[in-house]
Order: C-alpha cells, then structure tokens, then sequence
C-alpha cells in the first residue's frame, strides 16, 4: 500500500488528524480518509455520502492503513 497524499487537518478538527488518500497493492484507490486518535488508539475512516458510509474495512485492513498515514503524520511534524 502507499499513501498518495496526506493533508493535516487544520487546528480545531477535534481528534481527526488528517486526511489522506491510499492506493491499496491491488491497485485500488480510496480517497479523502479521515486518520482519527481516539481512546481506543488510530482510526481510518472513509468518506461519507448522503450521511452514510461510501466504504468501510475490516479491521485489520484499516489497522494497517492507519499505521502508514500515522507514520507519515508524525514524520511531517
């Protein structure tokens, strides 16, 4: 997976981070995710339609996205 840009939320975004968008191995692009700390620890969430979800992940795969936009948030800083 590679991150294909990530844009840091502006002060007062509460606790979404950033937002990003991926290309998956299998060449499958997802955009605008939100990078979310909560107590629970990193969240990955995807944009939302109409007021509901447009797409959701298993946990291991959204784990896994998070740990790479995490990574590149905290290289930024």
């Amino acid at each position: 997976m590679k991150i294909l840009s990530i844009r840091p939320e502006p002060p007062g975004g509460g606790a979404v981070r950033a937002r990003f968008d991926v290309e998956m191995d299998d060449g499958i692009r997802l955009y605008d995710l939100k990078l979310v700390h909560a107590r629970a620890g990193w969240r990955v969430y995807g944009p939302q339609h109409h007021g509901g979800a447009a797409v959701t992940f298993p946990i291991a795969i959204a784990d896994e996205i998070a740990k790479e936009a995490v990574a590149l948030v905290q290289h930024q800083k």
